[in-house]
């Protein structure tokens, strides 16, 4: 891997450093996410849990007015615009690099305008229009997300066979298709999709080959918080309570090349790298 290259994310008002593992916190402006739904509904709570979430040590914030739990269908275009403009306008005076979760062309364009950095889409820019509204935004960041089917059926049909080989080729050919539409590599990270139309197996295969995908040259971010492979290994059934898993989880994808993790747990995952970094730090040539 080209270090140099791989260790600095261009996205909008940041050049983020990436030699250090970051935290990107989640933002749930949804009543009906698998883990935090309604928590934080409304712009005032919203805002409250940004706040929360950099106090505790987040260095990115990604906002999202639409779930892509398992089962979940598609929100309207005018709701999803109303949860996340209304609270974007106010954490941009915030300071921190903002990221927008969403697979709608029309408000990735609205959100990049209003100051958004990033768009982290869970198909990966292969909506129609998608590609060009990136494209249009010069400096802004971009997420590529692998997922199998889509969010209604993802886990009712899930993948079959290796899923690190497909991951890697559908994230390959997604970042050529970036490349031919002008969106600098830089600009891109790549998140292999933890439970996006995967069988648990094929989740915990990923975790252990997670290394191989370096051989794409960019930066991972990984986004394993309280997901339900976590419950399945632990037998935790509530999502909420998944805490002490999806620390576990966010360390061994660091520790196997991630140079960023979406949680929900921030502090407890800010503490955990804390350790980690302090060993690893032991390890230098003196």
């Amino acid at each position: 891997m080209n270090l140099n290259n791989a260790l600095v994310w261009q996205a909008g008002r940041f050049r983020i450093d990436l030699k250090q593992a970051r935290v990107m916190g989640i933002v749930n402006i949804t009543p009906d996410s698998f883990s935090d739904g309604g928590a934080h509904a409304d712009t005032a709570s919203a805002l409250r849990h940004c706040e929360a979430l950099l106090a505790q040590g987040a260095h990115i914030l990604d906002i999202g007015g639409e779930s892509t739990r398992p089962g979940s269908l598609a929100v309207p275009l005018e709701i999803e615009r109303e949860r996340v403009l209304s609270v974007l306008r106010e954490a941009v005076k915030f300071g921190v690099p903002l990221s927008v979760d969403t697979s709608k062309p029309e408000l990735m364009r609205e959100v990049l305008d209003a100051g958004a950095d990033i768009v982290n889409d869970i198909w990966a820019l292969r909506q129609p229009g998608a590609l060009d509204a990136v494209a249009q935004h010069p400096a802004c960041g971009v997420c590529l997300v692998h997922m199998h089917g889509d969010p209604r059926t993802m886990q009712v049909a899930p993948m079959d066979g290796d899923a690190l080989v497909q991951v890697s080729q559908f994230l390959r050919e997604r970042l050529a298709a970036l490349g031919a539409a002008g969106i600098a590599a830089d600009r891109v990270v790549l998140d292999p999709g933890i439970g996006f139309g995967k069988t648990v197996a094929q989740n915990f295969a990923l975790l252990a080959r997670q290394i191989e995908l370096q051989s794409l040259e960019r930066p991972l971010l990984l986004g394993w918080s309280r997901k339900s492979a976590l419950g399945a290994v632990t037998g935790i059934a509530r999502a909420r309570e998944r805490i002490s898993p999806s620390v576990a989880a966010a360390l061994l994808a660091v520790e196997r090349g991630a140079r960023i993790v979406r949680v929900h747990d921030v502090r407890e995952t800010v503490e955990a790298l804390a350790v980690w970094q302090a060993m690893c730090q032991q390890n230098k040539p003196v």
